[in-house]
């Protein structure tokens, strides 16, 4: 008897990573942490109103003072403020897992005959339906204020779903540092310092253009930047394939660096 329970035990952890059971616990924890958002009243209200203050301060205290020829300022803004709102989005994701570390959530997740990578996959799949949440809010106040996007309906979609898909792989950089960090502050700090530049030197709020000489380049290069121009194009029409398929490239080659770093280091904790 002794000997059959010692196989099922061995076993199990087997079983529990192929890739039915993968998705199984991937959409339990999923269900786990979207309850914890909707039973929080407070979270709901952050995730709602936050964003609709930054459009409405963007579009009406700065924009003003902010020039972008050929195109109205709130049409050019919307598409930088869905993407900096789904980067801020992602660091939810360090924030959740250091609160679960924390408090020992993880250390019960790891007694139980679960696949490993679900906590990390179900967290991250949460906070794409948050964004995804945050971003229709965000396009009716937009659509309300002016932001008026002239492609086709095909190209709007496209656009949500490239900045919905940026939104997720920050969250995979964002369970790195989540893992590494102590507190939840802890890690709230340290998501915050590779985001600020990330987003703010970017053409996400003014044209890369008006930037000094120095930052140009930088600007250019920026993730963050491609998949502005890239959503910015699709919304409007204009969209480049190059820009599009670069700012794609970007998405897929994060997840694919920063997911297996999560998971190991996850497993390794």
């Amino acid at each position: 008897m002794t000997a059959t329970l010692a196989t099922r035990s061995a076993r199990t952890p087997s079983l529990r990573r192929t890739p039915a059971w993968i998705v199984t616990d991937s959409v339990t924890i999923a269900w786990r942490n979207m309850l914890a958002v909707v039973r929080n009243p407070q979270l709901l209200v952050i995730d709602t109103v936050t964003p609709v203050m930054f459009v409405l301060l963007f579009a009406f205290v700065f924009g003003g003072a902010i020039q972008t020829p050929g195109i109205d300022y709130v049409t050019f803004l919307m598409p930088g403020i869905f993407v900096q709102t789904v980067v801020f989005g992602g660091t939810n994701t360090a924030v959740g897992i250091a609160e679960d570390l924390q408090k020992g959530v993880i250390d019960r997740f790891r007694t139980l005959p679960m696949a490993p990578s679900a906590v990390l996959i179900g967290r991250t799949f949460a906070d794409l339906l948050r964004n995804i949440y945050v971003v229709i809010v965000m396009t009716v106040v937009g659509l309300l204020i002016g932001f008026r996007p002239t492609g086709t309906p095909v190209g709007f979609v496209l656009a949500l779903v490239l900045v919905a898909g940026f939104g997720y792989a920050m969250s995979w950089l964002s369970a790195n540092i989540g893992l590494r960090a102590k507190t939840a502050a802890a890690a709230q700090g340290a998501i915050f310092i590779p985001v600020f530049p990330l987003t703010f030197a970017s053409s996400a709020f003014v044209p890369v253009e008006t930037m000094p000489s120095w930052l140009k380049p930088i600007a250019e290069a920026n993730p963050v930047t491609l998949v502005v121009n890239a959503s910015r194009g699709l919304f409007l029409g204009t969209a480049d394939t190059g820009t599009v398929l670069a700012a794609a490239a970007w998405i897929v080659g994060i997840v694919a660096v920063f997911a297996p770093l999560a998971i190991r280091s996850y497993r390794r904790r």
